[in-house]
């Protein structure tokens, strides 16, 4: 029969907990249950007999059974009956032997009762934790296997975009271009016998070569991120500038000092988080001016958007919407902070990776 690895994990921090709750060295677990049982002896001693000291004697014996075992346990409890038997009648009392028997009867049987139900506890107790720790173990393995499989669909898809953004720029575009240099020698052979023809062909052309430049449009958009340290920073100026010219928004980027991300991994993150946001603020936000911060701080590689927009309105702010979720979950994919501030003057979205996340990555 396999073993349960989860169950085998547990053990060892089982034991871990148990050793520091419930045990102390046995020789000092043993000296002090010795010292309680001489204290309330002592004063069982010196007390009148009329004074019944049964539950003060429950001390050592409970002790020894939380920090020692069970059977020494039993051991203080017969003890402590033939101390408190031997105070009585050193105290004056004068019992008779059937009722000796009886008081002896009384306290052990009461003292065992103890024992076996606190044993029981313990029992209940470690079990108790035992599942809770196998439920937790559990229950962080499956968050484990999830954050992994998000990672990897997401890295999946990565990989998917860049393989179509491959395709679409060395295969399609040099296709239609193929296309296009034929109807350009086809337009100069009609030309001479045909002119209608011609300017019809040289209109062909034409949509051929715009739709060349559309199809690198949309490889850039898949794979927007050079495989290099500059890369990003040339991606987001990209960014803004076709913002600007395709809705006619005043967007811009700001760099003041180079920054160099050296892992395409979290290019690709950062530049897709910019992606979205920018994509809120023209189509959410109706923002006339965008700005894409990026630079270096003490807190480590800032990436900011800002925009001037009518802000997120609180349902969209208690109620993420998917692109937000999106842009928080690339965030804590590269182990950056993500923070939205909004208000009536507009939207501004922060990504902040610190140095030690970046090295991690990398």
């Amino acid at each position: 029969m396999l073993r349960n690895p989860v169950r085998v994990r547990i053990i060892p921090v089982m034991e871990r907990v148990q050793s520091r709750i419930f045990r102390l060295p046995l020789i000092t677990a043993v000296l002090v249950t010795f010292l309680l049982e001489t204290v309330v002896g002592t004063a069982d001693y010196y007390a009148p007999y009329q004074y019944v000291f049964t539950i003060f004697y429950l001390i050592p014996i409970l002790f020894s059974e939380w920090y020692i075992n069970a059977w020494f346990a039993v051991f203080i409890s017969i003890l402590s009956t033939g101390v408190a038997i031997y105070g009585d009648f050193e105290a004056g009392a004068k019992y008779s032997v059937p009722l000796t028997i009886w008081l002896i009867g009384v306290r052990l049987g009461f003292y065992f009762l103890v024992i076996w139900l606190i044993a029981r506890l313990k029992i209940l107790q470690e079990e108790l934790e035992a599942k809770v720790l196998e439920r937790t173990a559990a229950l962080t393995t499956e968050m484990t296997k999830r954050k992994e499989l998000e990672r990897e669909i997401l890295a999946v898809s990565e990989r998917e975009q860049h393989r179509i953004g491959h395709e679409l720029h060395d295969s399609l575009c040099q296709h239609l271009t193929g296309t296009a240099l034929a109807g350009q020698v086809l337009a100069r052979k009609i030309s001479a016998v045909s002119p209608p023809e011609a300017d019809a062909m040289k209109n062909i052309v034409k949509l051929t070569e715009e739709g060349i430049e559309m199809a690198r449009s949309i490889a850039r958009g898949l794979f927007p991120v050079e495989f290099d340290d500059a890369g990003l920073m040339s991606a987001l100026e990209e960014l803004a500038g076709k913002t600007t010219d395709l809705h006619g928004i005043d967007c811009r980027f700001e760099c003041k000092k180079a920054v160099y991300i050296n892992n395409p991994e979290i290019a690709g993150h950062l530049y897709r988080i910019a992606q979205e946001a920018v994509r809120n603020a023209v189509t959410h936000s109706h923002a006339g001016r965008i700005l894409i911060l990026f630079n270096e701080t003490e807190n480590g590689t800032r990436l900011v958007v800002r925009d001037n927009g009518t802000g997120i309105d609180n349902s969209t702010a208690t109620h993420k919407g998917m692109g937000l979720k999106i842009m928080e979950y690339r965030s804590s994919m590269i182990g950056a902070t993500f923070d939205i501030q909004s208000d009536g003057t507009g939207t501004s979205i922060a990504c902040v990776l610190n140095q030690l996340s970046q090295q991690k990555q990398s």
